[in-house]
């Protein structure tokens, strides 16, 4: 039976699934110090696969189209935290700070890779140029994330300093992706065989995390701080800031003329942000108590952006049919 048209993607089924899970069951006490060690171990899996998975040929095999690639990265690190700044005095009329944190971290983040390259493929766009720059945008991530964080998100209420959200980072994240990028030449194949094992990795990882950032969430009484107009208020800003980006990257694109490949992978690549590298490094870079406010903005705009990323590909690829 063909899976009905309305439905969410499994992977956000899982997550909605996991954030009742916490509402009505909240790991507490010693089980949730378990969880949290479990959660830490599991990231630097993660980052450990993906390290052993990214392959340098590709990386330099695109690496030739650096005006597409540079532009893609200023749209992920530049334009799109610049968006979250403009608007921080109309956002704190309809949402809380924390909620806002979250609004800006999800603008320091780096791009996906998988959906990026999927939704390129579908729309007939630039593939090589895709991998490329959706690989640069996560690996620049581990350095320009934190970085962000401590110069934007710091200043605006959060309690991490730049160094140490960096040491973080290199230690829970950095070094585990260099040990995979070593060990890539005897386990490359094996990982590369089992891509449902790193799949499941990953989303597991995302679920932990999610299901201890909530657990303490509800704990902090997260739902009675979030009213359903603000929920739908965030769904809203999320809509806002994603066209935004997407009008910018295709005006950007006709201006540098660049072809219709290159436009569609510079709006595929540009506009998207990375749940996978997000909810590890939230995990990472913030007090725990805080976790679950800075995570819900990022789970909204990842549903949006899957939506109507899946929408205008097809257009893309029925225009470029005609």
């Amino acid at each position: 039976m063909a899976r009905p048209r309305f439905l969410p993607d499994n992977l956000t089924l899982l997550l909605l699934s996991v954030i009742a899970a916490a509402s009505i069951f909240p790991c507490t006490g010693q089980v949730a110090v378990a969880f949290d060690w479990l959660t830490t171990l599991m990231i630097g899996l993660l980052f450990f696969m993906h390290g052993a998975k990214l392959s340098r040929e590709a990386v330099i095999a695109g690496a030739s189209h650096w005006r597409l690639h540079l532009t893609v990265l200023f749209f992920t690190f530049a334009i799109f935290p610049l968006l979250g700044l403009l608007l921080k005095p109309a956002l704190l009329l309809i949402i809380t700070p924390d909620l806002y944190l979250g609004i800006l971290f999800l603008c320091v983040l780096p791009s996906t890779v998988q959906s990026s390259i999927a939704f390129t493929a579908v729309a007939r766009g630039n593939v090589p140029a895709a991998i490329c720059s959706a690989s640069a945008s996560n690996l620049l991530g581990i350095f320009l994330t934190p970085l962000l964080v401590g110069m934007i998100v710091v200043s605006h209420g959060a309690n991490h300093s730049s160094l140490d959200s960096i040491l973080k980072i290199v230690y829970q994240l950095l070094v585990p992706f260099v040990a995979g990028q070593i060990a890539r030449p005897w386990i490359a194949p094996w990982i590369e065989k089992h891509r449902d094992v790193l799949k499941m990795v990953d989303q597991s990882s995302i679920l932990l995390v999610v299901y201890v950032a909530f657990s303490e969430a509800v704990g902090q009484g997260l739902w009675k701080q979030l009213p359903l107009y603000m929920l739908a208020s965030l769904i809203g800003i999320s809509a806002v800031m994603l066209a935004t980006i997407m009008s910018l990257a295709t005006y950007t694109s006709h201006r540098f003329g660049f072809s219709k490949e290159d436009e569609i992978t510079v709006v595929f690549c540009g506009s998207k942000k990375s749940l996978a590298s997000g909810v590890p490094m939230a995990k990472v870079l913030f007090a725990s108590q805080s976790v679950g406010m800075v995570l819900l903005p990022l789970m909204l705009f990842h549903q949006l952006q899957l939506m109507v990323c899946a929408v205008m590909a097809q257009k893309y690829a029925a225009r470029n049919a005609k």
